[in-house]
C-alpha cells in the first residue's frame, strides 16, 4: 500500500474521536498497510488514521528502527514525573513546541490476529504513544499547549503558507 498524505490542522477529522475497529478485514489490513507505510518515512515517529482521513481507532509508530501499530489502542499507564518535551506534528507542519508528557507510557491494542498487544515505551516512544492516541481522541498536541505557547502556534500557523 502506499504512503497517504497527511490531513492538516483545520481539517475537521482531525478534531473527531475515532470510532474503534470491529472484526479485522481487508479494509483493516488495507488500513494498517498504509498507516505502517506512512510512517516509514524519515522523521516521522507516528501517523494516526485519522491523520490519513480515517476516523477509526489505530496508529502506527516507528521509533528507534523499530515500526510497529496498534488497533483500538488505549493507554493503560503513564508513569513518571511529566516533563516538557520538544513536540511537533506533521498535521501542523513546522511548529515544534514544548508539551507535558509522562516519560514512560504503556498502551495496550490488537494486532490484524485480534491478539492483545501491549507496547511499552520510554522517552521518544512514550512521547509518540500519548501523542498518537491524543489523535485518535480528536486532540492535537496544540490544545495542550499553555495559554502563551497556543497563541504563539496559532499566530505561527495563521502566518504559514499551509494553512
Amino acid at each position: 500500500m502506499p504512503e497517504r498524505p497527511i490531513r492538516l490542522f483545520g481539517d475537521p477529522v482531525l478534531k473527531t474521536p475515532s470510532a474503534p475497529i470491529g472484526p479485522i478485514d481487508d479494509r483493516v489490513r488495507g488500513l494498517v498497510a498504509d498507516l505502517v507505510d506512512s510512517v516509514r518515512i524519515p522523521g516521522r515517529a507516528g501517523v494516526a488514521a485519522s491523520q490519513i482521513g480515517v476516523n477509526l481507532r489505530a496508529f502506527s509508530y516507528n521509533v528507534d528502527e523499530v515500526v510497529g501499530y496498534l488497533i483500538n489502542p488505549v493507554i493503560t499507564e503513564l508513569s513518571g514525573e511529566p516533563e516538557l518535551e520538544g513536540e511537533g506534528c506533521l498535521s501542523v507542519p513546522g511548529l515544534w513546541y514544548p508539551v507535558l508528557r509522562y516519560p514512560t507510557a504503556r498502551a495496550t491494542g490488537i494486532d490484524l490476529d485480534g491478539n492483545t498487544v501491549e507496547v511499552v515505551g520510554e522517552g521518544l516512544l512514550a512521547q509518540a504513544l500519548q501523542h498518537e492516541v491524543d489523535h485518535l481522541d480528536g486532540k492535537l498536541y496544540l490544545d495542550r499547549l499553555d495559554k502563551d505557547n497556543r497563541r504563539d502556534a496559532m499566530r505561527e500557523i495563521r502566518e504559514s503558507d499551509w494553512f
